[in-house]
């Protein structure tokens, strides 16, 4: 949205800048400049070691690998989109703040880097949370509908209320990524041979072209109707909130991931697009509230590690995710560094 900037100068007026992707991404595309001089980019070649690390991104040396940049780094540098992201990363610098969805005690350093190149940043994250610290408790059922863009099947909440306590693992890859059904396939293998109850979220349009309209074999359909419910879409925070819920098997775009935070359920991380692929590895490697599966799909790994989240791995990522979620729920309440810098956005917009 760029243009706005362009047309605010002609105006006269300010532009404040919101960044809906993670800062953990936006650093590194802050930096793709100089990972382009140093011929760091494009990676993803056939002849590309992509566990090779990155230099040139301060502060995250020996964290990021070539398959963890945001996935247009995958890109000919002359494409179209990765020209447009260039553009768009250099047109942020010169508003006059930023608004971020994260709160500084998660990502402090990363935040530390950023700051110089902004005149003020507002950090009021996690939304949803920050919204539910300021309003009354009983608006909020008729508020959550608008967090959704498909209507909801709620008949996924009476299917929870009968499951164990932490036993349901939950599947979603948001509202817009797609996948082969080889893909499709390889997942429900993995979901059923784990012998984990889950909740899936499968939209319609998931599957790309004619392939969605295979039959599904017989023993995913047993092993779904015995284990299984799946679901058109699902009423995420209310899901993820529900105490039968014990993993989250996602896409990681940046709300699904704060969502997940909040709601303090560990990850099995499967990035596609934008962002997805760094937050994948904070969530693996930061924060230590999950497993990062990116660039694999295979019914083994899948097993495996929703195996590793609900079962052999549960007891450390719970620790790890204890505190963040802790320092997420201290941050919106009031006092907290969120609720604080929502009120300083307000206030310098009434200055204004």
């Amino acid at each position: 949205m760029s243009f706005a900037v362009d047309i605010a100068k002609e105006l006269g007026v300010r532009v404040i800048t919101f960044w809906a992707f993670s800062p953990c991404c936006l650093w590194p595309f802050l930096c793709l400049p100089k990972l382009i001089e140093e011929g760091q980019l494009p990676v993803g070649g056939e002849d590309d070691d992509m566990d090779r690390m990155i230099k040139g991104v301060p502060g995250i040396e020996g964290l990021l690998r070539r398959r963890d940049l945001p996935s247009i780094c995958r890109r000919q540098l002359d494409s179209p989109i990765f020209q447009f992201y260039v553009e768009q990363i250099k047109a942020m610098t010169q508003t006059s703040a930023l608004i971020l969805n994260t709160f500084d005690r998660l990502e402090d350093p990363t935040l530390s880097y950023i700051a110089p190149l902004f005149s003020k940043i507002y950090t009021i994250g996690p939304l949803t949370a920050l919204l539910t610290s300021h309003i009354e408790h009983d608006i909020l059922p008729s508020l959550s509908s608008f967090n959704n863009l498909c209507e909801a099947d709620r008949s996924c909440m009476t299917w929870l209320d009968s499951q164990s306590l932490r036993s349901v693992v939950y599947v979603s890859f948001g509202t817009t990524g797609l996948m082969k059904r080889s893909q499709l396939l390889e997942f429900w293998h993995g979901l059923v041979n784990s012998g984990k109850p889950f909740l899936w979220v499968v939209r319609r349009d998931d599957i790309e072209g004619a392939e969605a309209e295979h039959p599904i074999p017989e023993e995913l359909q047993v092993g779904t109707k015995e284990r299984g419910f799946l679901v058109d879409w699902a009423p995420q925070e209310e899901v993820l909130a529900h105490q039968a819920v014990g993993g989250f098997l996602t896409h990681n775009g940046w709300n699904s991931t704060l969502e997940g935070i909040v709601a303090g359920v560990p990850m099995v991380c499967w990035p596609t697009l934008a962002d997805q692929q760094i937050n994948s590895r904070w969530v693996s490697e930061v924060w230590r509230i999950g497993l990062d599966m990116k660039d694999t799909c295979d019914r083994s790994t899948i097993e495996m590690m929703i195996r590793a989240v609900m079962e052999e791995r549960r007891e450390e990522m719970m620790r790890s995710m204890d505190r963040i979620v802790k320092l997420a729920h201290d941050c919106v309440n009031h006092g907290g560094s969120s609720y604080h810098n929502l009120d300083k956005l307000i206030e310098d917009i009434k200055e204004i």
